[in-house]
């Protein structure tokens, strides 16, 4: 079984995926850096058969001396840092540092964009490492760890290496509502540096593009209302949908809302043909977007937010870069309460894979996209 995994190699120190000659000194490691709730010799065998594991060695001149070990959430683009031991005789040395980045580095090329992790509510070196290394604390859980003491949730957004600030400002939607017109002022703004990124204009852009009711609460915005609001403003617009129907109607219970909501966004078609917004049933892979990309387009495309934070709730974000194996995005939405700034969630490298999975809502896995283009 191949398992790929990025290496380094720095001074004396090298990094590199453990092979099952390693189990001894692993098992050595385990005893002697932690006083309970160990991985057993049998876990690390399994772990390293695992298509879903990644367990990496950092060995120096006296041997193994530290370890990391990944475990791939199946059907996500999360990794857990499911644990990274040092051996006490070797401590001082920026092992963990190492062991971490190289850690990162693999996760990343398994298409994950999101390393979480548990540390020791006690363990102040490991959470400063954390922090200082980019992860923010996602929660606590008490009575985590077999000795009673709880456990520090953290999290890291992982950009991959040298790919660069994209193209497009980024803009960080103001209500919870507002993904969509978000990604629509990003996207004007790319293309007209003089139009104003502020709320009002984000809140007009939602007015003009709602398409009144979701599940509950205020509505969501869909492809047609968002490529009219668009295509007022001078841009060139295609809808790209797939199936080519009304959105969101299956969540909404009321008979009379889904009503409502089905005639305003045939009222969005119709405007969209006199606005002359391009329109399409067969959207892009991330491939073709990609091509799309490269040459001048942005593009507004719906996700399942379950694949990027958790929540099973349609979300809009800005594709505006890309290289040869990721979509460069822009996420609109920033958690406050877990003090995200615009470096956590602009130019997200999403692999292809993994965009085409996210790139879907619903049971029925709607595909909607609007490409946006400046007019000649």
């Amino acid at each position: 079984m191949n398992k790929a995994s990025p290496q380094a190699e720095t001074g004396d120190l090298t990094i590199r995926t453990a092979v099952a000659g390693d189990l001894a000194d692993l098992f050595h490691i385990e005893n002697n850096a932690f006083p309970g709730d160990r991985i057993s010799r049998r876990s690390f065998r399994r772990f390293l058969d695992s298509p879903r594991a990644r367990l990496l060695v950092a060995c120096g001149p006296d041997g193994v001396s530290g370890y990391a070990l990944l475990l791939l959430r199946q059907g996500t683009a999360l990794a857990r840092l499911y644990s990274l031991a040092i051996d006490p005789a070797c401590r001082g040395r920026g092992l963990g540092a190492a062991l971490l980045k190289v850690a990162e580095a693999s996760a990343f090329e398994a298409e994950r964009i999101v390393l979480r992790l548990e540390v020791r509510a006690d363990n102040d070196a490991a959470i400063g490492l954390y922090r200082n290394t980019g992860y923010r604390v996602l929660g606590r859980v008490e009575s985590y760890y077999d000795d009673g003491c709880a456990a520090i949730r953290m999290e890291k957004l992982l950009h991959g290496p040298d790919l660069g600030t994209g193209r497009a400002p980024y803009y960080s939607q103001t209500t919870e509502f507002t993904c969509g017109p978000a990604c629509a002022l990003m996207a004007i703004r790319h293309f007209d540096e003089a139009f104003p990124a502020e709320p009002l204009e984000e809140l007009t852009l939602w007015r003009e593009a709602t398409t009144i009711y979701l599940a509950s609460g205020h509505g969501g915005c869909g492809p047609f209302g968002l490529a009219n609001a668009l295509a007022r403003r001078g841009l060139g617009v295609e809808v790209r949908l797939s199936p080519d129907e009304p959105l969101f109607v299956n969540s909404v219970r009321d008979p009379e809302k889904r009503k409502i909501l089905t005639l305003v966004q045939e009222g969005y078609r119709a405007e969209a043909e006199k606005l002359g917004v391009a329109r399409s049933d067969a959207p892009d892979d991330a491939l073709a977007l990609a091509r799309a990309i490269s040459a001048g387009a942005l593009a507004i495309v719906l996700i399942s937010g379950y694949r990027m934070f958790g929540q099973k709730v349609p979300h809009w974000v800005l594709v505006h870069d890309a290289d040869d194996r990721h979509l460069i995005v822009h996420d609109p939405w920033l958690e406050h309460e877990r003090h995200e700034s615009p470096a956590d969630a602009a130019n997200l490298p999403i692999p292809f894979a993994e965009f085409d999975r996210m790139a879907r809502w619903g049971r029925s896995g709607v595909r909607a996209q609007v490409l946006i283009r400046k007019e000649p």
